[in-house]
């Protein structure tokens, strides 16, 4: 069974994205992101992806919102444990380089 899309510190520094990200849950994931973004105390976050189920572009589009909003808190992110089918997405749309993915 799949668990409903979200976003949640778990450590300081330390944001999970899971679930289905899709045109459903693209919309609050933005504005739950750019407010734990905001919020955060820590210089560096990291994003952890490991947990998401499936997505679509929508996915992708967050993680850019993401990196926008992180870069107007002068805040470093760095994305971790990305699936497949956003690496997949990420590379048809010529973003791999872009995306600042942690090993």
């Amino acid at each position: 069974m799949s668990q409903q899309a979200g976003i949640r510190e778990v450590a300081s520094g330390e944001l999970r994205l899971a679930g289905v990200l899709d045109y459903r849950s693209g919309p609050l994931l933005r504005e739950q992101g750019r407010a734990l973004i905001s919020a955060s105390q820590a210089p560096q976050l990291v994003l952890d992806c490991s947990e998401v189920e499936k997505s679509s572009s929508v996915g992708i589009s967050l993680l850019l919102a993401y990196l926008r909003d992180a870069q107007k808190a002068k805040k470093a992110l760095k994305i971790r444990g990305l699936p497949q089918d956003m690496q997949d997405i990420a590379k048809v749309s010529d973003l791999l380089d872009i995306l600042p993915l942690q090993a």
